[in-house]
């Protein structure tokens, strides 16, 4: 049964009547002015979802470029934000190519700019030929921007897919600077790189565990609230790292000896 008792009566009315099968309540509220329903959509419009497990997505968005990149500004904002972990690109130089037929779209190709061992010249590389990990980062960096100029939430699924874990951590680090992150935007991902579960980075409540039962059915529970076998919680103290290792905090799999590879 739908319920709507916490919107004006006027608004349920008008929800019960236009309502379809096929229709979105919150996208139907919104367009019917509904402030709560509007109020839900925009939070969706103004966070990020990445998803670099995605082939499709993974190429478009180390394609993509941050607005308004061919200001000099930008470009040196860019630099700044490669230089926390990779100094080695000292700029970037962009050829707009032209379209061809009834495409109209403009496109860019990117090089990104080194300084040649042992000398004050520089080279050019084209950026698809930077590393697995450079172009990750470039492609977050648009993102990024965005949800720390909104307060947003940004959702990165696998942040620490071709990334070296100090990599991450500073990554993170961002989010957890006030000097930087001064409206408040928040950093939701998955990992498999137990590298983060350290106490001097992460709260318990931040650190969430999802395990998966006999029936591949996943559960979500977080550090804070799990209990050992005596009912004691988890001390703040603890090495996170070690003890879910170890097994103590479950969300582990169950690793079995591969016969195939043994046979013969």
């Amino acid at each position: 049964m739908l319920d709507l008792s916490g919107l004006p009566k006027s608004a349920r009315d008008n929800i019960s009547i236009a309502l379809d099968k096929q229709v979105l309540i919150v996208s139907l509220g919104a367009k019917l002015k509904v402030e709560k329903c509007k109020m839900i959509r925009e939070w969706f419009f103004a966070n990020e979802f990445t998803d670099f497990g995605d082939a499709f997505e993974n190429l478009y968005r180390h394609r993509m470029l941050p607005e308004r990149f061919t200001d000099e500004d930008v470009q040196q904002r860019v630099i700044q934000y490669f230089s926390s972990f990779d100094d080695s690109i000292k700029g970037f130089d962009i050829e707009e190519i032209p379209s061809e037929g009834d495409n109209k779209e403009t496109r860019y190709k990117i090089n990104a700019v080194h300084n040649k061992i042992g000398s004050d010249e520089t080279a050019k590389i084209p950026l698809e030929m930077e590393s697995a990990g450079t172009l990750k980062m470039f492609a977050l960096y648009p993102d990024l921007q965005d949800v720390l100029q909104r307060g947003s939430v940004f959702f990165v699924d696998e942040l620490n897919a071709r990334l070296h874990p100090l990599l991450v951590r500073n990554f993170i680090l961002i989010f957890l600077n006030p000097e930087i992150n001064v409206n408040h935007a928040q950093l939701i991902f998955t990992t498999h790189d137990v590298w983060q579960l350290s106490n001097l980075l992460l709260r318990r409540d931040e650190i969430w565990f999802t395990e998966k039962d006999k029936d591949g059915v996943s559960s979500l529970y977080s550090l804070a609230d799990f209990v050992d076998e005596d009912g004691v919680k988890i001390r703040k103290d603890e090495s996170y790292e070690k003890n879910y290792l170890l097994g103590k905090y479950g969300a582990i799999p169950t690793l079995k000896t591969i016969d195939m590879l043994l046979e013969g």
